[in-house]
């Protein structure tokens, strides 16, 4: 397998563009009510398709483990790249050399899955909201009023995004066909509360549930702007040849289950019946318990936190739908090596190697020790099913 371009050649490389929206909005495509018809880059099958398998509802041999944010500041060969390069985040984003160099760090501590390296915020910068990161994302004026809705264009993301298939290009390249590559993007609710909060919600959602009260009509219009383009965005990234897609609904804590249900899962099931038969799609909502709301969607797999018990949720949903998760990732923070083991352990065992990915309730924490992931990684390799349970149903 080629390597990845050495870190000390990673200042050499260029910025991508970041041009300022045209006036001129251009058609978008209608996917609705089109028959699904996959990509011939998706129905390539990597030599390790765990995950897919998995995704599948399939008893595998063992489960297979990737990380939210397995690319990212807990890793010294990240900081290193972030050092050298000296881009601002959002230019780091946009330069595919890069994006694919970062995407691939994880693959050396053996996880069965790479994440496109990209933020939930990128597609929103074509539509006219542009957010820069100093250091954390801002919007200098939030989106709270109908006027303000209208004025977000709706675009061609293989167009607009070019950097993004180009990323996704050469991170396939650099996996010589080994492991699946997801890409993701944000749900409409959670890239609503960065829009509506002019950054990154923390805790406090207040202007949000105020727009809910007060004006459902325009978050309702937002919403479906977003949804619109988040299926046509999730679309492109899978014709560039991601194996699965997440949808992530990263404020799923802060919102009632009657709010989720009104202005969530309405937009998320949209989006997951546009990309229906296309891959494997999976849903992650942060913390939420209601998993018979989050299994509506029609998502194969549901990301769930620590608050949901594995074993219930299984009783509960059946074997039509997988699981993904769900060790605290604290204990990947502040854990002895064999607290970590025994929480893999107990995750897997409760995943029964049958329909379960394993991952973190959510992602990464910043400070985790990189030795600390590598050991879930290794714990979580280490722990095999047993040849003649293959075919059992227990």
């Amino acid at each position: 397998m080629p390597s990845p371009p050495a870190p000390d050649s990673a200042a050499k490389i260029g910025t991508g563009c970041h041009g300022q929206a045209e006036s001129a909005e251009p058609a978008r495509a209608d996917h609705c009510g089109e028959p699904s018809s996959p990509s011939p880059q998706v129905t390539n099958t990597p030599r390790n398709d765990l995950l897919l398998r998995a995704a599948r509802g399939e008893r595998t041999e063992r489960t297979p483990v990737w990380l939210m944010r397995q690319a990212g500041r807990f890793d010294p060969q990240y900081q290193r790249i972030r050092q050298e390069c000296g881009l601002e985040l959002e230019d780091l984003f946009r330069t595919p050399e890069l994006a694919a160099q970062i995407t691939m760090l994880p693959v050396r501590l053996g996880v069965d899955a790479a994440i496109l390296f990209q933020d939930i915020l990128t597609p929103l910068a074509p539509m006219g909201a542009h957010f820069v990161f100093r250091p954390g994302p801002v919007l200098s004026e939030p989106i709270r009023s109908s006027d303000q809705v209208a004025n977000l264009r709706l675009y061609d993301p293989a167009i607009e995004l070019s950097f993004i298939p180009r990323s996704i290009d050469l991170t396939l390249q650099e996996l010589d066909g080994e492991i699946p590559l997801l890409g993701f993007a944000g749900a409409p609710l959670t890239l609503a509360t960065f829009l509506i909060e002019g950054g990154s919600p923390g805790r406090s959602v207040d202007n949000v549930k105020t727009l809910m009260h007060k004006d459902p009509a325009t978050c309702h219009q937002l919403l479906e702007k977003l949804a619109a383009m988040t299926a046509d965005y999730l679309r492109m990234q899978i014709e560039a040849g991601v194996h699965a897609i997440q949808l992530f609904e990263s404020v799923g804590d802060l919102f009632s289950a009657r709010q989720y249900e009104t202005f969530a899962m309405p937009y998320q099931q949209r989006i997951m019946k546009e990309l229906e038969g296309l891959c494997p799609r999976i849903l992650f909502v942060k913390e939420n318990s209601r998993i018979d709301l989050m299994a509506q969607t029609g998502a194969d797999v549901l990301s769930v936190g620590k608050c949901v018990d594995l074993r219930k949720a299984r009783t509960q949903l059946g074997d039509h739908i997988a699981l993904q998760g769900n060790v605290d990732n604290q204990v990947l923070l502040s854990g002895t090596k064999d607290e970590i083991t025994r929480a893999v352990q107990d995750c897997i065992e409760a995943g029964n190697h049958k329909g379960h990915i394993l991952n973190l309730n959510h992602g990464i924490l910043k400070d985790t020790p990189f030795d600390n992931v590598r050991h879930f990684i290794e714990a979580a390799k280490s722990h095999r099913l047993e040849p003649a349970a293959l075919t059992g149903e227990s």
